[in-house]
């Protein structure tokens, strides 16, 4: 099992992570019945895309001796009204050294197939874009 979710009263849920013991606290969004007070479960797919890219390439990079610390994600999540879903999730990647080419097109091909890229439903439109330098 990786975790247990409990749910805590007033749209949140507490779920902690069985291997760490870390906790997580989920609240749903403002713009359905949340407070906003922490990140929505949807918020956590989204963010889940840029991290997932961040720590891929990482992890391939470094047998090619490539170092992405400092690299940075925004994420921008658009929801489609009805039905309730993720519409687009927009990553903003920033590294902060201009690579060579070949170096790039690792990069981009790494995110862009990291493996919450590839567990997300076809209709979820990824909008990607790489900043050098």
């Amino acid at each position: 099992m990786t975790s247990a979710i409990k749910y805590i009263g007033q749209l949140r849920c507490e779920s902690q992570h069985l291997q760490s013991g870390s906790i997580v606290i989920t609240d749903a969004p403002t713009d359905n019945h949340g407070q906003g007070a922490a990140f929505s479960p949807t918020d956590l797919c989204a963010t889940s895309l840029g991290q997932c890219m961040l720590t891929t390439i990482a992890i391939l990079g470094k047998g090619k001796n490539i170092d992405i610390e400092g690299a940075t994600c925004d994420i921008t999540k658009v929801m489609n009204p009805a039905p309730r879903k993720i519409a687009e999730i927009i990553c903003d990647l920033k590294f902060p050294t201009n690579y060579s080419e070949e170096e790039k097109q690792f990069i981009e091909q790494t995110a862009l197939n990291c493996p919450v890229a590839l567990s997300l439903h076809p209709d979820v439109k990824k909008t990607v874009s790489f900043t050098y330098g």
